[in-house]
């Protein structure tokens, strides 16, 4: 009787977890609602290890932040590609706005293909009521502009400026170089080049106001209908084919 109840009582001791020698007690490990500050940190830091590491503890893949964006929107602000990556590849909105309505996707440059093959609502709008295609016009994103087109993200889209793409290309570019070959992009894509702004200025209106000349060229003579034209070898053409107009 003496040895059952030794044996019970050891039984009990080891359920009650007062058995295993000197074993220290496994330390608690951190909540995961508390990494999600260290998860933004790093994404703003642009840190994919730490990121993947964070996640792979627990961290909420949208938490958010004061302003409240979440660790993609913070990773896209500084095109970190990687970290931006590894959020998508854990289930990150790549729609999720903060609260000056960014998402990931309307302020992606280098990323936009990350964020067209995961889901990017197209015709979201910021908080001027501009496209994704707006954006990338007025920061002369050639290559993103030709791929937006492809879309079917609206093309002539007017924002709270009362400005297109197209319009936000010659107005804001000043003949650069990266905003000519937007705007050649934009016109090849079918940009109205006749539709006017809040005051009924016309794209080739305000091009003039930029100091480009500016050429009506008969189409009926096989010549482009309308062109915009600054000094060679750089042409702004206004029109859907044909060749270039220059002086």
């Amino acid at each position: 009787m003496t040895v059952r109840r030794l044996l019970l009582t050891s039984t009990l001791a080891c359920s009650l977890g007062s058995c295993g020698g000197d074993s220290e007690p496994a330390a608690d490990s951190e909540p995961a609602a508390d990494l999600g500050p260290q998860l933004l940190e790093s994404a703003r830091a642009g840190d994919a290890t730490e990121v993947r590491a964070l996640l792979g503890r627990g961290a909420e893949v949208e938490s958010r932040d004061s302003t409240g964006a979440t660790a993609l929107v913070a990773a896209t602000y500084g095109n970190y590609v990687d970290v931006a990556r590894v959020l998508v590849g854990a289930g990150a909105d790549v729609n999720a706005k903060d609260e000056s309505e960014q998402s990931a996707y309307l302020i992606a440059t280098s990323e936009v293909e990350l964020m067209l093959a995961n889901g990017a609502e197209v015709d979201a709008k910021d908080s001027y009521d501009g496209t994704g295609l707006i954006r990338a016009a007025e920061r002369g994103h050639a290559a993103i502009s030709g791929r937006l087109v492809e879309t079917s993200i609206e093309l002539d889209h007017v924002n709270r400026l009362g400005w297109t793409a197209l319009l936000e290309a010659i107005i804001l570019g000043e003949g650069g170089e990266r905003h000519i070959e937007v705007v050649r992009r934009l016109v090849a894509a079918g940009a109205d080049v006749d539709l006017v702004d809040g005051q009924g200025v016309t794209p080739l209106a305000h091009a003039r106001r930029q100091g480009f000349s500016c050429d009506r060229a008969d189409s009926r003579a096989g010549r482009s209908p309308r062109a915009l034209v600054v000094p060679a070898p750089r042409a702004i053409p206004l029109r859907k084919s044909g060749s270039i107009v220059s002086e």
